[in-house]
């Protein structure tokens, strides 16, 4: 105060708006000071592996909480991890009753309007758990008997059935040896047709006139083609392999159960494209129910899907296509005097091989 009253008396007078100014940045720095000495800051927190995990005694770690312990040494500044979920952490934030929030928490424009953020710290974007899905030899059975394969053998044999039939009407006079005169010739126009496809070439009947020659060569040719189309067809159908969902990506969403999380990013981008879905309490509950089959599948976080799949060991995979990009940080209070010193510390860790470490540590490659 004595600060401010001799700054306000030395330029009272014709300088009064400059010393509205000056006194407004002393009291500023006043403020900041007393906010950066406070005893104790209260850090919103919770469960959001591998960026911030509760151990067994109570103690945080993961990607997020190593980063800003490293901050906080590196800044002197006291604090305690409170853990709440991820609407009471939002909401937290936005009313002041938290100083800081770190997790997996993602920058939004909403979220921008009502609390800050601090740089970015990890890269990564919505993904989508599905069931595995699997065939045993029963089912190949069933498939190589079903109708579409049935329709496929079908086509072929009347294709046969076509080129078999043109290269008997030309060579029954002139080659009657080889194929009949008679309707039994038309048999050994299919036989023909059919060893000459499967290049077998028993040589047993071959066409001698000009016509036939010609049939004959077109139909090499185009039974190359057919028995490549056929042999993939046949492999697709009768490979026992694991096969993908019918959910591929995020334009395969409408039409089915989709999981998400009150207040997460995937509940924002679900609403935006109006895509119908259910909202769980955690991601635990979320992949339960895909796993009961209550749900086609859940939208979340991409690492997050991962890290929990292979840690509880569902059987459930994260389709190969990560969208929507996010951007982890963390949060702060609206014009929090911490956000740039945090900001400076956090670009110089984030650059230091110790990030790389702790990243693989958590996460892996």
């Amino acid at each position: 105060m004595v600060l401010f009253r001799r700054v306000t008396w030395h330029f009272s007078g014709n300088n009064y708006a400059f010393t509205v100014i000056v006194a407004a940045l002393v009291l500023i720095c006043l403020h900041n000071i007393a906010y950066a000495q406070k005893k104790e800051l209260l850090v919103a927190t919770k469960e959001a592996p591998p960026f911030s995990m509760k151990t067994d005694d109570g103690t945080w770690s993961g990607v997020s909480i190593a980063l800003w312990k490293e901050i906080a040494g590196e800044l002197d500044l006291k604090y305690r991890f409170i853990e709440t979920d991820l609407q009471g952490m939002l909401d937290g934030l936005k009313e002041g009753r938290y100083d800081a929030a770190v997790a997996a928490l993602t920058v939004t424009e909403e979220r921008e309007t009502v609390f800050d953020f601090t740089h970015p710290f990890y890269t990564t974007g919505l993904g989508i758990a599905v069931q595995q899905v699997h065939e045993s030899w029963t089912a190949v059975v069933k498939r190589f008997f079903s109708s579409a394969f049935l329709k496929v053998i079908l086509l072929l044999a009347v294709i046969l059935l076509i080129f078999g039939f043109l290269v008997w009407l030309l060579e029954k006079r002139k080659n009657p040896e080889q194929f009949s005169n008679s309707v039994k010739g038309i048999g050994d126009g299919f036989w023909w047709a059919a060893v000459t496809m499967t290049t077998v070439g028993y040589g047993d009947k071959a066409p001698k006139t000009l016509a036939g020659r010609i049939i004959a060569t077109i139909w090499m040719f185009t039974a190359i083609i057919i028995i490549s189309s056929f042999t993939a067809s046949i492999t697709s159908s009768l490979t026992v392999s694991q096969l993908g969902s019918a959910i591929k990506g995020p334009e395969d969403l409408p039409g089915h159960r989709v999981a998400s999380i009150k207040g997460s990013t995937s509940e924002r981008y679900l609403t935006s494209h109006r895509i119908t879905y259910v909202n769980f309490a955690n991601i635990e509950e979320g992949l339960k129910a895909v796993v009961d089959g209550k749900v086609d599948c859940m939208v979340y976080d991409a690492p997050l899907l991962k890290y929990y799949i292979a840690r509880d060991k569902y059987k459930l995979s994260v389709v190969k296509r990560v969208f929507e990009q996010q951007y982890y940080a963390f949060g702060l209070i609206q014009n929090s005097p911490l956000r740039e010193n945090i900001n400076r510390v956090l670009l110089e860790k984030t650059e230091l091989p110790w990030w790389q470490d702790t990243l693989f540590q958590y996460i892996g490659k």
